[in-house]
This record gives C-alpha cells, structure tokens and sequence, in this order.
C-alpha cells in the first residue's frame, strides 16, 4: 500500500511541525526529549539526511539502476525524456517506503499549500491508493463529496467511467481535483455493500471551515473540527470563547472527531491544549536529533474541566488522533465511537529547491502514556456500531400514559419546554445515533461531576 503521490497531502498525512509556523502563545510548544539546542528541522537539508548513513551503496546496486535508466530510455513504448525518467525513478523509491512519503514537485507543493489553508477546486475527499484502488479516507463536511454520500472506507471503482487500476491511478487521482462547475461521475463501493452504485457530483471551490459550534441542549456545547488546517486552533478558541460568553460555562461537550482525516501537528496539539491544564500532549521519536519532540500542555482549560465526550470512527486519523490519545491518556475525555485509523507516524517536508521537496516519514508518535497506534488506532472507551435510528411504522398506542387519559389532571408543574425537549431527543436519535448516545452519557457525566461539587 502507498499513498498517491498527488493526494490531499497534509489531510491525512501529518507534516511535522518543522514545516509549519511556529505555534501561536496559545499552543503548547514542543520540548527536544534530548538535543534541546538541535537547530530547527526545518533547515535540514536532504544532503544533510544523506551524509548520516552509515553505509555505502554497492556498485552493482549502481550498475543496475543504471541498466534499468538505459532499458526504459531505449525499449520503453513511448519515448520519455530523461526528466520524466528520473522523476519516476525518485517518486517510486519514495512510494515504496511506505504509504505517506513522496516526491513533490511544483504542483504537489502548491496542493500542498492548498490543503493546510483548506481551499482547493473539487470533491471534498482524502484518499489512500490501496492495491491499485482509490480508498476514501473520509469526505470532507459540507462538500459535493458528503452530500453525494460518500463514506469513509468506500472505494472508487471507475471515474467517468474508467475503471480505476494501478495503470491509471494517476490520472484516476487528477479527476478528483478540477475547475469548480465542472462535473464528475464516480462509481464507488460501499465498504459493506457489493452493488457499485453511479455518484455524480459537481467540483466545487473547497473553503473548508474545520471548527464548526453549536447547543445540543441548554449547557451542553458540540464542537466539530471536521480536520486541522492553520488556523483551527485559533478559530476554536475564539469560537468556544465566544459562545461561553454567550451560553455561560458549558456543563459539558461533545468533540465531534469523526471521518477526520487529520493535518497539521502543531494545530493538533494546539487543540488539545484548548483543553488540558497540564500533562504531555504527545511526543515523537525518529533518527534525527530534531525529530525527537516533546509537546507539554499549559494551564487554561477553556472548559474548566467539564466534562467531554470525543466520538470517533475509522476515519479519525492522524493529527485527530493525537488529540484523541492526548485527551484520553490524560483522563480528560471518553472516546465514543469506532476504532480510528491508525496513523501513527510524522511526515517532514525537506526543501530540494524552490519547486521541489521530499515529504518522508521521519518520526513516529506517541500518546502520552508512550503508546503508538500505529496500525493499531486508538480503541475507544465505549464502542458504537455504525448504526441510525428510524421511526417506528407501527401504529402508536392510544394510551400509553396517564396523560393518554380522557379528563386527566395536568401537572400544575409541567411545562412546554420539557415536552420540546423530550421531542428534541428524539430528532437527534433518528438524526444522528452516536450524537445522541454521547449525549446521553455526556449527560450522565455532568450529573456526577455536580453530585461531586455539591456543599
């Protein structure tokens, strides 16, 4: 398996925080485990990387490559310029390291670019090439790619009718990206269904807003990021700070991490810090001396230590799950949902010259209790099946209560706004299952966290 070459590059890879700004006041700064005068990596060259191996390549590696360069040259069908050779040459050595590594020229830098502001023309999708197949990751909210219905886990079988194998993939992943207007048809597998079914959709100008808030009920607040751009962390301390003004301190809330496909470090981790006093929000450890990172939490819990629910699925990846371990190994939330995707490793961007750069794993990521999820996820504390809730078609009981009966007394206490309430549940079960389940418990957590603080 490894990942495509042009794919949204910083929405399910992490680019390591030496290719980002540095983290504003309010994001925890990382700590060197050792080396803590290790110059940025961000000045790390290539050369650099190359001049520490400690072994030599042997000449008849050498020879062979250069028998391979010659044989594609001179016998390949169509005729390549010596460009278009090496480039081949560089990105295979790259792909096969594993599935995030990769070559970037100018166009990959630029969708680099594209992906951490969160703007681009297309679908709305993060995909990972699979045995030759595109696999969706996840859609990205509130673009043509979920409201056609695409989930993650799903596979894409055929664009525009071309069916999608190892031959094509480069062009099958071009597809995806276009003018905004243009149109689109794929053909996907759903992940439990083996009927393809035809999606058409229209590209349109992705803007991705990541931090999304809004009341579940009275104190209780529901925070989406939908994935970690440059300015998630800022735009979710000023949106949380904005609606405690307004709502008074929340009694809890629900981190909607679902079909989050990650992005940046340093955003993770100043997410994370949004809502821990204290404690080691994740390190990573790699070869380089400036790979090896410590990022602590510092005191200013927006919440004040309400409680909070995280729900996740199998396309939680990556920078969410580093909020999702820093927040759980810290005894700050429960994780509902589905096992996440596993993503345990860090990507550096390390600048060949102006219009080209090798993204390359050079880290792995811990969770604060030294775990790595590593295609392993992170396991959540209350498991939900991937289950939606329907309206009965059975007739309803004519009486099902005492307030069924002809004539019954009213409650001199009951209100109109209990009755909404209960209404309001409802809604929200057969709109969202898991939504509501972590509501409930959200619920059952506040009610405990009062008891605890009653005189």
């Amino acid at each position: 398996m490894r990942q495509h070459p042009l794919r949204l590059a910083l929405a399910l890879a992490l680019a390591g925080a030496v290719t980002v700004p540095a983290a504003d006041a309010q994001q925890a700064k990382p700590t060197p485990i050792r080396q803590p005068d290790a110059p940025a990596a961000s000045s790390t060259s290539a050369a650099k990387v190359a001049s520490q191996a400690d072994d030599t390549v042997d000449l008849d590696d050498i020879r062979n490559f250069t028998r391979v360069y010659h044989i594609v040259q001179q016998a390949y069908v169509e005729k390549l310029d010596n460009k278009t050779i090496m480039k081949a040459a560089i990105g295979g050595m790259l792909q096969n390291l594993d599935p995030h590594s990769e070559y970037l020229d100018k166009e990959g830098l630029a969708e680099l670019d594209e992906d951490t502001t969160g703007q681009y023309g297309g679908l709305g999708i993060e995909v990972l090439q699979v045995d030759g197949t595109l696999k969706i990751v996840s859609p990205i909210d509130d673009t043509p790619a979920s409201r056609g219905g695409i989930k993650a886990g799903d596979t894409i079988l055929k664009v525009d009718g071309t069916v999608v194998d190892s031959q094509n993939i480069d062009d099958a992943f071009k597809k995806l990206r276009g003018d905004p207007g243009s149109k689109v048809t794929l053909t996907i597998l759903h992940e439990k269904s083996d009927k393809p079914i035809d999606v058409p959709l229209v590209r349109e100008r992705i803007a991705v807003t990541s931090v999304k808030l809004r009341q579940l009920d009275p104190g209780y607040v529901y925070i989406r990021i939908s994935q970690f751009q440059e300015d998630t962390s800022t735009d979710l301390d000023t949106k949380l700070a904005a609606w405690i003004a307004k709502n008074g301190a929340p009694k809890g809330a629900v981190l909607d991490l679902r079909s989050n496909p990650g992005g940046l470090l340093t955003t993770a981790v100043g997410v994370a810090d949004t809502f821990l006093d204290a404690g080691t929000i994740v390190t990573t450890k790699g070869r380089l001396q400036d790979a090896n990172l410590r990022f602590d939490a510092h005191p200013g819990d927006l919440l004040k230590g309400a409680p909070m629910i995280i729900l996740a699925d199998n396309g939680t990846a990556s920078a969410a799950e580093i909020v999702s371990g820093a927040l759980k190994d810290n005894h700050r939330a429960l994780i509902m949902g589905r096992r996440t995707f596993g993503k345990g490793v860090v990507q550096t961007v390390l600048p060949l010259d102006a219009d080209h750069a090798v993204k390359i794993t050079t880290a792995r990521y811990y969770t604060p209790n030294g775990t790595s999820i590593q295609a392993e996820g992170i396991k959540p504390d209350i498991a939900l099946a991937d289950l939606s809730v329907t309206k009965s078609e059975t007739a309803p009981q004519l009486i099902g209560s005492e307030a069924d009966l002809p004539n019954h007394l009213v409650n001199e206490k009951a209100s109109a706004d209990e009755k909404g309430a209960a209404d309001d549940d409802g809604k929200l079960a057969t709109q969202d299952y898991a939504l509501s389940q972590a509501l409930n418990v959200l619920k059952g957590l506040a009610l405990g966290r009062a008891a605890t603080h009653t005189p």
